[in-house]
């Protein structure tokens, strides 16, 4: 007699993957077009969509994924993590926290992953390199005229390179989608970090992911304080909110007002 896998029972309870790739198709959206709106890798997305966990990343970043997808979708973001949840394999689970060393970070500074994460105007682009050609331009007939009548050469280039100039183009995305590609503040290795302190009076699962996909806590956790640090916003996933509390820069956070159930799913920014 042949067990039916764990996809298999997902499925039969409602499956998530559908309901994320039919409101997708309902938004006429690409694949190609959602990937690169959220900084999730296309192949990603489709292992979503047919809930081929095998070919996601860890637990923690994958779930982050799904949130963010679900969001961006118009969709109920807790009820999607909860369908993934319902549906992730326990073999996969056991997998994932064997080939996890620690679920915490050092404290100190988080390099972030900028490939692929600035994207240009394309129009902005073309109009900083006309404006340096024409600024070669005037440079040139300046220093013509001040030969002609042996004045001082004139420059009226500013000191700003092509390249510093086209950083202004970067597109800075506010919207709050996390972690692990999913929630997201793309300010570059400039953007400001923020202080987390979590208090753990008795064992509780947490999860906390910022906006350059690092996570920064993840799984069971026992009773204690840990110190974070990252960029927000965090994506912030806790199973029983009367075992921990939570400080943002030394101000506290209601957790209560995010709760359902003592469980909580938010984005959490200074």
């Amino acid at each position: 007699m042949t067990t039916p896998s764990s996809n298999t029972q997902s499925n039969a309870q409602g499956s998530f993957g559908a309901t994320l790739q039919q409101a997708r198709k309902n938004k006429k959206v690409s694949l190609d077009e959602a990937a690169a709106e959220l900084f999730i890798l296309k192949r990603h997305l489709q292992a979503l969509e047919h809930e081929n966990f095998s070919d996601l990343p860890q637990p923690a970043f994958a779930r982050g994924f799904a949130i963010n997808y679900a969001k961006y979708l118009g969709l109920d973001p807790i009820k999607i993590a909860s369908s993934f949840d319902a549906a992730y394999p326990n073999e996969l689970k056991a997998q994932s926290l064997n080939n996890t060393d620690t679920p915490l970070r050092p404290m100190g500074t988080l390099q972030r992953d900028t490939h692929n994460r600035i994207r240009f105007n394309p129009l902005l682009i073309v109009a900083v390199i006309g404006v340096i050609i024409l600024a070669v331009f005037l440079f040139r007939m300046v220093s013509h005229a001040s030969k002609e009548h042996t004045e001082e050469p004139v420059s009226t280039v500013e000191d700003i390179s092509a390249t510093e100039q086209a950083q202004g183009a970067a597109i800075s995305d506010t919207t709050g989608i996390g972690s692990s590609g999913s929630a997201l503040n793309l300010g570059g290795a400039n953007a400001s970090e923020a202080n987390l302190s979590v208090t753990l009076t008795d064992t509780a699962n947490v999860s906390i992911i910022d906006a350059s996909g690092n996570s920064l806590i993840s799984g069971t956790q026992t009773s204690g304080d840990y110190q974070l640090s990252g960029v927000p916003p965090f994506n912030v996933q806790i199973d029983n909110i009367d075992n921990v509390s939570l400080t943002l820069n030394q101000e506290a956070v209601a957790l209560d007002t995010y709760a359902t159930d003592k469980k909580a799913s938010f984005e959490l920014a200074p």
